[in-house]
């Protein structure tokens, strides 16, 4: 065993026999197997930290390179102001943590209190908390959140129109807390609404139901009077939403909903390889003790001057210790701060046009591809924003199709959904040269 390993062979079986598990590779199980190294890399045993650096790079430009993204599925390829970018790099923020000493902390206090204020307006819901580490666990955060206020209940509904990604992680949370998921069906598209009222009617221990916006085909669905029947039943309504999405759509609270949760990549946080990106969570004020994180509010010191506080933090490790339900402290300092840059420089008409010119883009992308002819939209009389999917026909191989866009024009051309059927997202980093370059080799295939 390496010397600097903490652990020894038994106590790593131990760990593993505690999770029914009997080699570390298990862990990997969701990963295909031509992912995985077929052999250790060939580095020889002498080697400076230079060297070693260059063998790597060398390694990654073996990569074909993606300069220009078409791929959505909940993160999404935005513009970064240099403004932006600049501000993360001081090293004041950069190596910010959470506030455990609030009254030292007031810079980190103002700017989580200011992200705060702006999430709230976007959703508009009353509360927000700072933060969540990604939408995934944001939203089966706010599963709990539903729970805990519903006491005995312990039933959710979820739209089989959530990201499948997001699910998992929902489904995870409540194999292990006791919390009984069931799928509400989908009708053309969207959430089977009347699928939902024959639930609702059925059970009385719904806790709450959880509904995306838009959702996992990039349809903006129609939920006019979903929240008052949701309520009708004592239960509670959370909405997942595309954050950058809701500067122009109909936010949460003017559907209805309690608690409002998701991403918040598309904020301005780059496309990373998965992360570090920031998941929001918002809420009605009333369930603001349910909240996991911390809430910052403002008020005035012994000498009348403005200044922040912890407002609440019951739920934060440094208080309950192993009762907590937060544990999130590097994503209540930078990752909030960045989405607080960004928001800060755009403002609300900068959001609006972002989010219009990536609207403009995927209709002339949804135009010329079905232009070329051999694909459609599959669900035409559905409204979408940025987002939409199409299908192929059979004699088109869409495998061959992306991986002529990427090792010949260097573009991801969207997500592939089963054998025939391709999710496209367009922003404002697309230009009508970018989608006329992916259509020619969609009509050369």
């Amino acid at each position: 065993m390496h010397r600097y390993f903490p652990h020894t062979e038994a106590e790593i079986a131990g760990m593993l026999a505690a999770c029914g598990l009997s080699e570390l590779r298990e862990l990997y199980g969701d990963v295909p197997q031509e992912l995985f190294l077929a052999e250790p890399y060939r580095l020889p045993a002498q080697m400076s930290d230079d060297e070693v650096r260059q063998a790597f790079d060398a390694l990654g430009e073996q990569n074909a390179p993606v300069k220009v993204c078409f791929a959505g599925g909940g993160f999404y390829d935005h513009y970064v102001p240099a403004a932006a970018k600049s501000l993360i790099g001081r090293s004041e923020f950069l190596t910010a943590y959470t506030p455990y000493q609030p009254e030292i902390s007031q810079g980190t206090l103002q700017y989580i209190f200011e992200y705060q204020t702006m999430m709230s307006r976007l959703t508009g819901l009353e509360i927000s908390n700072a933060s969540m580490y990604d939408g995934s666990t944001a939203t089966a955060e706010a599963m709990m959140m539903a729970v805990a206020a519903g006491r005995k209940r312990r039933r959710v509904l979820v739209s089989v129109t959530l990201e499948p990604a997001v699910r998992r992680v929902v489904d995870t949370y409540a194999r292990y807390h006791g919390v009984e998921v069931e799928t509400i069906k989908e009708a053309g598209g969207v959430t089977d609404l009347a699928h939902l009222d024959e639930l609702l009617e059925a059970h009385a221990d719904i806790a709450g139901v959880i509904l995306p916006q838009p959702n996992r085909y990039g349809i903006i669905e129609d939920l006019a009077g979903v929240a008052d029947k949701v309520h009708a039943r004592k239960a509670l309504l959370i909405m997942n939403c595309i954050a950058a999405d809701l500067a122009t759509l109909r936010t949460p609270g003017e559907w209805g909903a309690d608690i409002a949760c998701g991403d918040a990549q598309s904020l301005g946080i780059p496309l990373s390889y998965g992360g570090p990106y920031l998941g929001y969570l918002c809420a009605t004020k009333s369930l603001m003790r349910k909240m996991p994180g911390r809430i910052v509010g403002a008020t005035t010191d012994a000498e009348g001057r403005r200044s922040f506080v912890l407002t609440l933090q019951a739920r934060e490790q440094h208080i309950r210790r192993d009762k907590a339900t937060s544990n999130i402290c590097s994503n209540q300092g930078l990752m909030t701060l960045y989405v607080s840059i960004y928001m800060s420089l755009l403002g609300s008409a900068g959001l609006r046009e972002v989010a219009w010119r990536g609207h403009q883009t995927a209709l002339y992308l949804l135009q010329e591809m079905t232009a070329a002819g051999r694909c459609r939209l599959v669900y035409p009389d559905k409204p979408f924003l940025n987002e939409f999917l199409l299908e192929v026909d059979a004699d088109v191989d869409l495998d061959l199709f992306i991986r002529r866009c990427i090792e010949d024009e260097a573009i991801l051309p969207g997500i592939k959904i089963g054998d025939r059927r391709l999710l496209m997202a367009c922003t404002e980093m697309q230009t009508k040269e970018d989608v006329d370059r992916l259509v020619n080799v969609f009509r050369n295939l």
